[in-house]
């Protein structure tokens, strides 16, 4: 899944080298962490957060699918 969802963002991204996923594990749930470059996290979220949306379906539905633990995205904002 972690190099699926980086493999995405990568086409999405000016800077595709900037990318970077962290698979972080809980008892319950699987966090992915997202982090882009800057004047990239626009592009990932989208219009009305539109895109956002459509990737954290698509890591749901895998790992729903998958029968094993649930999974969210996140994306992180460096400042």
């Amino acid at each position: 899944m972690k190099e699926l969802l980086d493999q995405i963002v990568r086409e999405l991204v000016d800077e595709p080298k900037e990318v970077s996923v962290t698979e972080v594990e809980m008892e319950s749930t699987v966090v992915y962490e997202l982090r882009v470059g800057d004047g990239d996290v626009g592009k990932v979220i989208g219009r009305h957060g539109r895109t956002a949306t459509a990737l954290r379906t698509i890591v749901s539905a895998i790992t729903a699918k998958e029968g094993g633990k649930r999974a969210v995205m996140e994306i992180i904002e460096d400042r």
